[in-house]
Protein backbone atom coordinates (compact mmCIF):
# COMPACT_ATOMS: atom_id res chain seq x y z
CA UNK A 1 0.00 0.00 0.00
CA UNK A 2 2.75 2.46 0.91
CA UNK A 3 4.21 2.29 -2.60
CA UNK A 4 0.94 3.62 -4.02
CA UNK A 5 0.96 6.77 -1.90
CA UNK A 6 2.82 9.61 -3.58
CA UNK A 7 2.50 12.99 -5.21
CA UNK A 8 -0.26 15.53 -4.66
CA UNK A 9 -2.79 14.38 -2.06
CA UNK A 10 -5.30 17.10 -1.11
CA UNK A 11 -7.04 16.82 2.25
CA UNK A 12 -10.69 17.36 1.32
CA UNK A 13 -12.63 20.20 2.88
CA UNK A 14 -15.86 19.25 4.62
CA UNK A 15 -18.76 21.27 3.16
CA UNK A 16 -21.14 22.53 5.86
CA UNK A 17 -24.42 24.38 5.42
CA UNK A 18 -25.60 27.34 7.49
CA UNK A 19 -26.80 24.96 10.22
CA UNK A 20 -23.40 23.28 10.44
CA UNK A 21 -24.58 20.04 8.83
CA UNK A 22 -22.59 18.18 6.17
CA UNK A 23 -23.60 18.93 2.58
CA UNK A 24 -23.18 15.50 0.99
CA UNK A 25 -23.85 16.68 -2.56
CA UNK A 26 -21.18 19.37 -2.37
CA UNK A 27 -18.79 16.85 -0.85
CA UNK A 28 -19.27 14.36 -3.69
CA UNK A 29 -18.88 17.11 -6.28
CA UNK A 30 -15.66 18.24 -4.61
CA UNK A 31 -14.11 14.78 -4.79
CA UNK A 32 -15.02 14.48 -8.47
CA UNK A 33 -13.56 17.94 -9.13
CA UNK A 34 -10.26 16.96 -7.52
CA UNK A 35 -10.03 13.68 -9.39
CA UNK A 36 -10.55 15.65 -12.58
CA UNK A 37 -7.52 17.79 -11.68
CA UNK A 38 -5.23 14.77 -11.75
CA UNK A 39 -4.40 14.51 -8.06
CA UNK A 40 -2.56 11.39 -6.92
CA UNK A 41 -4.64 10.65 -3.82
CA UNK A 42 -7.41 11.86 -1.53
CA UNK A 43 -7.31 12.47 2.24
CA UNK A 44 -10.42 12.87 4.39
CA UNK A 45 -10.73 14.26 7.91
CA UNK A 46 -7.54 16.30 8.10
CA UNK A 47 -7.07 19.81 9.43
CA UNK A 48 -8.18 21.41 6.16
CA UNK A 49 -11.29 19.23 6.42
CA UNK A 50 -11.97 20.52 9.95
CA UNK A 51 -11.55 16.94 11.14
CA UNK A 52 -11.26 18.08 14.74
CA UNK A 53 -14.98 19.02 14.60
CA UNK A 54 -16.28 15.73 13.21
CA UNK A 55 -18.15 13.15 15.24
CA UNK A 56 -17.33 9.49 14.71
CA UNK A 57 -20.55 9.06 12.75
CA UNK A 58 -19.75 12.02 10.49
CA UNK A 59 -16.21 10.81 9.91
CA UNK A 60 -17.45 7.35 8.95
CA UNK A 61 -20.02 8.82 6.56
CA UNK A 62 -17.40 10.98 4.83
CA UNK A 63 -15.06 8.02 4.47
CA UNK A 64 -17.82 5.86 3.01
CA UNK A 65 -18.71 8.51 0.44
CA UNK A 66 -15.05 9.07 -0.45
CA UNK A 67 -14.44 5.35 -0.92
CA UNK A 68 -17.45 5.16 -3.22
CA UNK A 69 -16.41 8.19 -5.29
CA UNK A 70 -12.71 7.33 -5.49
CA UNK A 71 -13.47 3.68 -6.33
CA UNK A 72 -9.83 2.65 -6.06
CA UNK A 73 -8.57 5.05 -8.73
CA UNK A 74 -6.14 6.74 -6.34
CA UNK A 75 -5.02 6.02 -2.76
CA UNK A 76 -7.46 7.01 -0.02
CA UNK A 77 -6.18 8.23 3.36
CA UNK A 78 -8.28 8.58 6.50
CA UNK A 79 -7.33 11.49 8.76
CA UNK A 80 -7.85 10.86 12.46
CA UNK A 81 -7.53 13.73 14.95
CA UNK A 82 -8.07 12.22 18.39
CA UNK A 83 -7.07 13.01 21.97
CA UNK A 84 -6.67 9.47 23.24
CA UNK A 85 -5.35 6.13 22.05
CA UNK A 86 -8.79 4.61 22.57
CA UNK A 87 -10.56 7.25 20.46
CA UNK A 88 -8.07 6.89 17.62
CA UNK A 89 -8.52 3.11 17.62
CA UNK A 90 -12.31 3.39 17.64
CA UNK A 91 -12.29 5.78 14.67
CA UNK A 92 -9.93 3.49 12.77
CA UNK A 93 -12.14 0.48 13.46
CA UNK A 94 -15.20 2.39 12.29
CA UNK A 95 -13.73 2.43 8.77
CA UNK A 96 -11.57 -0.70 8.77
CA UNK A 97 -13.74 -2.44 6.17
CA UNK A 98 -13.31 0.37 3.64
CA UNK A 99 -10.53 0.34 0.99
CA UNK A 100 -8.23 2.72 2.84
CA UNK A 101 -4.52 2.84 2.08
CA UNK A 102 -3.40 4.50 5.32
CA UNK A 103 -4.48 6.33 8.46
CA UNK A 104 -3.11 9.83 9.06
CA UNK A 105 -3.07 10.18 12.85
CA UNK A 106 -1.99 13.11 15.04
CA UNK A 107 -0.26 12.89 18.37
CA UNK A 108 -2.67 14.00 21.10
CA UNK A 109 -3.42 17.70 20.92
CA UNK A 110 -5.07 18.81 24.14
CA UNK A 111 -3.23 20.63 26.91
CA UNK A 112 -1.19 17.81 28.44
CA UNK A 113 1.88 16.63 26.55
CA UNK A 114 2.77 12.94 26.92
CA UNK A 115 6.36 11.88 27.47
CA UNK A 116 8.32 10.39 24.57
CA UNK A 117 7.74 6.95 26.07
CA UNK A 118 3.99 7.56 26.27
CA UNK A 119 3.89 8.82 22.70
CA UNK A 120 5.77 5.75 21.50
CA UNK A 121 3.34 3.57 23.42
CA UNK A 122 0.42 5.46 21.86
CA UNK A 123 1.53 4.64 18.32
CA UNK A 124 2.63 1.10 19.25
CA UNK A 125 -0.80 0.30 20.67
CA UNK A 126 -2.47 1.94 17.68
CA UNK A 127 -0.55 0.00 15.07
CA UNK A 128 -1.08 -3.28 16.92
CA UNK A 129 -4.82 -2.64 17.24
CA UNK A 130 -5.84 -1.54 13.74
CA UNK A 131 -5.64 -3.09 10.29
CA UNK A 132 -4.48 -0.05 8.35
CA UNK A 133 -0.90 1.31 8.25
CA UNK A 134 -0.29 4.64 9.97
CA UNK A 135 1.21 7.94 8.85
CA UNK A 136 2.03 10.19 11.81
CA UNK A 137 0.65 13.69 11.28
CA UNK A 138 3.31 15.76 13.02
CA UNK A 139 1.48 19.05 13.43
CA UNK A 140 0.69 19.69 17.11
CA UNK A 141 2.79 22.70 18.23
CA UNK A 142 3.05 21.73 21.92
CA UNK A 143 3.45 18.04 21.14
CA UNK A 144 5.76 18.31 18.15
CA UNK A 145 7.82 15.16 17.63
CA UNK A 146 11.50 15.67 16.85
CA UNK A 147 13.18 14.00 13.86
CA UNK A 148 15.03 11.67 16.25
CA UNK A 149 11.77 10.66 17.90
CA UNK A 150 10.01 10.09 14.58
CA UNK A 151 12.90 8.08 13.16
CA UNK A 152 12.92 5.89 16.27
CA UNK A 153 9.18 5.23 15.93
CA UNK A 154 9.49 4.40 12.23
CA UNK A 155 12.39 2.04 12.86
CA UNK A 156 10.68 0.21 15.72
CA UNK A 157 7.06 0.06 14.54
CA UNK A 158 6.41 -1.68 11.21
CA UNK A 159 2.84 -0.37 11.22
CA UNK A 160 4.06 3.23 10.96
CA UNK A 161 4.83 3.68 7.27
CA UNK A 162 5.69 7.34 7.36
CA UNK A 163 5.31 10.88 8.61
CA UNK A 164 3.47 13.94 7.38
CA UNK A 165 5.82 16.71 8.46
CA UNK A 166 4.13 20.05 9.06
CA UNK A 167 5.30 23.43 10.35
CA UNK A 168 7.61 25.78 8.50
CA UNK A 169 11.08 24.49 9.36
CA UNK A 170 12.60 22.93 6.24
CA UNK A 171 15.63 21.82 8.30
CA UNK A 172 13.42 19.38 10.20
CA UNK A 173 12.12 18.05 6.88
CA UNK A 174 15.67 17.71 5.57
CA UNK A 175 16.81 15.88 8.71
CA UNK A 176 13.98 13.38 8.35
CA UNK A 177 14.69 12.79 4.67
CA UNK A 178 18.39 12.38 5.41
CA UNK A 179 17.91 9.39 7.70
CA UNK A 180 14.46 8.03 6.84
CA UNK A 181 14.50 4.21 7.04
CA UNK A 182 14.15 2.24 3.81
CA UNK A 183 10.54 1.80 2.83
CA UNK A 184 9.26 4.66 5.00
CA UNK A 185 7.79 7.90 3.66
CA UNK A 186 8.20 11.55 4.67
CA UNK A 187 5.40 13.66 3.19
CA UNK A 188 5.66 17.42 3.30
CA UNK A 189 2.99 19.69 4.71
CA UNK A 190 5.30 22.69 4.71
CA UNK A 191 2.95 24.58 2.41
CA UNK A 192 5.23 27.56 1.91
CA UNK A 193 8.09 25.32 0.78
CA UNK A 194 6.65 22.53 -1.34
CA UNK A 195 9.19 23.02 -4.12
CA UNK A 196 12.32 22.60 -1.96
CA UNK A 197 10.62 19.72 -0.14
CA UNK A 198 10.10 17.91 -3.46
CA UNK A 199 13.62 18.78 -4.59
CA UNK A 200 15.01 17.25 -1.38
CA UNK A 201 13.21 14.01 -2.16
CA UNK A 202 9.87 14.10 -0.37
CA UNK A 203 7.58 11.55 -2.06
CA UNK A 204 4.59 13.88 -1.94
CA UNK A 205 2.44 16.28 -0.01
CA UNK A 206 -0.77 16.14 2.01
CA UNK A 207 -1.45 19.79 2.76
CA UNK A 208 -3.71 22.81 2.39
CA UNK A 209 -2.13 24.20 -0.80
CA UNK A 210 -2.89 21.00 -2.74
CA UNK A 211 -6.51 21.45 -1.68
CA UNK A 212 -6.64 25.13 -2.54
CA UNK A 213 -4.78 24.97 -5.85
CA UNK A 214 -4.49 21.34 -7.01
CA UNK A 215 -3.73 22.24 -10.63
CA UNK A 216 -0.72 24.34 -9.62
CA UNK A 217 0.52 21.71 -7.18
CA UNK A 218 0.28 18.92 -9.75
CA UNK A 219 2.17 21.16 -12.19
CA UNK A 220 4.87 21.77 -9.58
CA UNK A 221 5.17 18.08 -8.79
CA UNK A 222 5.46 17.17 -12.47
CA UNK A 223 8.04 19.90 -13.07
CA UNK A 224 10.29 18.70 -10.25
CA UNK A 225 9.99 15.08 -11.39
CA UNK A 226 11.19 15.99 -14.89
CA UNK A 227 13.97 18.23 -13.54
CA UNK A 228 12.52 21.54 -14.76
CA UNK A 229 13.74 23.64 -11.86
CA UNK A 230 13.45 26.98 -13.66
CA UNK A 231 9.71 26.52 -14.08
CA UNK A 232 9.46 25.03 -10.58
CA UNK A 233 11.02 28.18 -9.15
CA UNK A 234 8.53 30.37 -11.01
CA UNK A 235 5.68 28.31 -9.61
CA UNK A 236 7.19 28.44 -6.13
CA UNK A 237 7.39 32.24 -6.16
CA UNK A 238 3.75 32.63 -7.15
CA UNK A 239 2.55 29.85 -4.87
CA UNK A 240 4.31 31.40 -1.90
CA UNK A 241 2.65 34.77 -2.55
CA UNK A 242 -0.67 32.97 -2.82
CA UNK A 243 -0.05 30.98 0.38
CA UNK A 244 0.66 34.17 2.28
CA UNK A 245 -2.90 35.34 1.49
CA UNK A 246 -4.68 32.26 2.86
CA UNK A 247 -2.62 31.19 5.86
CA UNK A 248 -4.12 32.10 9.23
CA UNK A 249 -6.42 30.98 11.99
CA UNK A 250 -9.29 30.45 9.54
CA UNK A 251 -7.19 28.68 6.90
CA UNK A 252 -9.87 26.03 6.11
CA UNK A 253 -12.38 28.83 5.50
CA UNK A 254 -9.95 30.57 3.14
CA UNK A 255 -9.35 27.32 1.28
CA UNK A 256 -13.12 27.00 0.85
CA UNK A 257 -13.23 30.52 -0.55
CA UNK A 258 -10.46 29.66 -3.04
CA UNK A 259 -12.32 26.55 -4.21
CA UNK A 260 -15.47 28.60 -4.70
CA UNK A 261 -13.47 31.09 -6.81
CA UNK A 262 -12.45 28.16 -9.03
CA UNK A 263 -15.99 26.92 -9.54
CA UNK A 264 -16.09 24.29 -6.79
CA UNK A 265 -18.40 25.58 -4.02
CA UNK A 266 -17.87 23.75 -0.72
CA UNK A 267 -20.07 25.63 1.71
CA UNK A 268 -19.17 27.25 5.00
CA UNK A 269 -16.72 26.48 7.78
CA UNK A 270 -18.20 24.96 10.93
CA UNK A 271 -18.81 27.48 13.73
CA UNK A 272 -17.12 29.12 15.46
CA UNK A 273 -14.61 29.40 12.61
CA UNK A 274 -15.44 32.54 10.59
CA UNK A 275 -15.74 32.52 6.82
CA UNK A 276 -13.08 34.29 4.77
CA UNK A 277 -13.51 38.04 5.19
CA UNK A 278 -13.88 40.51 2.35
CA UNK A 279 -10.37 41.73 3.12
CA UNK A 280 -9.01 38.19 2.84
CA UNK A 281 -10.88 37.58 -0.39
CA UNK A 282 -9.56 40.83 -1.84
CA UNK A 283 -6.00 39.67 -1.18
CA UNK A 284 -6.60 36.08 -2.34
CA UNK A 285 -8.19 36.77 -5.72
CA UNK A 286 -5.25 38.52 -7.46
CA UNK A 287 -2.70 36.09 -5.99
CA UNK A 288 -4.78 33.13 -7.16
CA UNK A 289 -5.18 34.64 -10.63
CA UNK A 290 -1.43 35.34 -10.83
CA UNK A 291 -0.62 31.73 -9.88
CA UNK A 292 -3.09 30.10 -12.25
CA UNK A 293 -1.98 32.30 -15.16
CA UNK A 294 1.44 30.66 -15.33
CA UNK A 295 -0.04 27.18 -14.96
CA UNK A 296 -2.63 27.75 -17.69
CA UNK A 297 -0.02 29.30 -19.99
CA UNK A 298 2.18 26.23 -19.61
CA UNK A 299 -0.75 23.92 -20.35
CA UNK A 300 -1.60 25.87 -23.49
CA UNK A 301 2.02 25.85 -24.66
CA UNK A 302 2.24 22.09 -24.17
CA UNK A 303 -0.93 21.59 -26.23
CA UNK A 304 0.35 23.61 -29.22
Amino acid sequence: MASRIHGIIPPMTTPFNAEGEIDETAYRNQIRWFLGKGVHGICVGGSTGEGHTLTREEFKLLMEIAAEEVAGRVPLIAGIIANSTREAILRARDVENLPIDALQITPVHYLFKPSEEATFSHFKTLTESVKQPVIIYNVIPWNYLTPAQLLHIMRQLPGVIGVKQSQGDLKLMADLLLDVPDGKLVFTAVDALLYPSFALGSPGTIAANPTAVPTACVALWDAVQRGDHAYSMQLHDRMLRFWNTIVGDNLPACVKAVLEMQGCPVGLPRAPMPAASEKQRAAIEPALRHLLEIVNSSVRAAAE
